[in-house]
């Protein structure tokens, strides 16, 4: 007997609709001709495989018997499909990310530096984000996930998870060396030129809450785009400024700048990871979100 796979295939999908319409629509053909391959099938086997009512079909016994064999062969074939696309979804898929500036520069860069020299065949497509950018691009689909810094507000089905956790320092140029002995309050700081990112970021939001907080009114002398335009500010003199303590290491070493200690800490946030729980990804941009949940152990 030499009967064309395909008529299997259909009948399978027929099998697990109980539906001519809806197995024709899971395997994008029509239903006219799902119906001829099954009416084709069962001449070729000689033999009926289904019931036919009004309300859509059900397996005759000898059916059911066939669905035993047919289903296991059909799964066999998806999984060797599924194991072929994974092995080529990693050696020339894409993966899209956005980003933030700190983000990147205190987590995401050795992770990118482990999955690229793994997966080199995989392109890497990074965009600049702040945080409230991040979570429109992932909203709108722009891309499979984005990387920011906490505090995030997020809808369903957008979710969070935390990385790496990390603190900021308050830094100056070297004209505030007497500002770095002892430790000040935030109301200590209010006659000293402050530099900030700009006020739709969460970064603002976080300082401008902790300032009043404290009772003390935020008035940023100059707002700038990144992280590192805030460092180059500091560095000529131009205000005082928080950073991530890992980004202002290298400044600090080399004495371009200068910690200004607080009485208070500055509470930690977390580089966290945003994504569409409904939006499936690329077999790439799953094995590098994996990779960046390795060592986490933060919810």
């Amino acid at each position: 007997m030499n009967v064309n796979f395909e008529y299997y295939r259909i009948f399978y999908y027929v099998a697990r609709y109980g539906n001519f319409t809806k197995a024709a629509r899971a395997l994008n053909n029509s239903q006219p001709n799902i119906t001829r391959a099954i009416n084709c099938l069962e001449h070729e086997i000689n033999c009926t495989l289904f019931v036919r009512t009004n309300r859509g079909v059900y397996l005759t016994p000898e059916g059911e018997r066939l669905y035993v064999r047919v289903s296991a062969a059909v799964k066999q074939l998806q999984l060797a499909e599924e194991e072929l696309s994974d092995s080529l979804g990693l050696e020339h898929g894409n993966v899209s990310i956005g980003a933030s500036e700190t983000a990147l520069n205190i987590f995401l860069l050795d992770k990118l530096k482990k999955f690229h020299m793994d997966y080199p065949g995989v392109r890497l497509k990074i965009s600049s984000h702040s945080t409230p950018d991040a979570i429109r691009s992932v909203r709108s689909g722009e891309v499979d996930f984005a990387l920011a810094t906490t505090p995030v507000k997020l809808e369903e089905p957008l979710k969070e998870v935390r990385l790496k956790p990390f603190r900021d320092i308050l830094v100056g140029g070297r004209t505030f060396d007497g500002l770095a002995n002892g430790r000040k309050s935030l109301e200590d700081l209010e006659k000293y030129p402050f530099i900030s990112l700009g006020e739709q970021t969460t970064t603002y939001k976080f300082y401008h809450q902790l300032f009043s907080a404290q009772g003390v009114t935020m008035r940023p002398d100059m707002e700038v785009a990144t992280t590192g335009q805030i460092l180059s500010l500091v560095k000529s003199e131009l205000g005082l400024a928080f950073v991530p303590g890992e980004m202002a290491e290298a400044a600090l070493r080399q004495q371009e700048i200068v910690q200004i200690h607080l009485a208070d800490e500055i509470p930690e946030r977390y580089v966290c990871m945003i994504y569409d729980a409904r939006r499936p990804m690329s077999v790439a941009a799953q094995k590098l979100k994996k990779i960046l949940q390795e060592t986490v152990n933060y919810i």
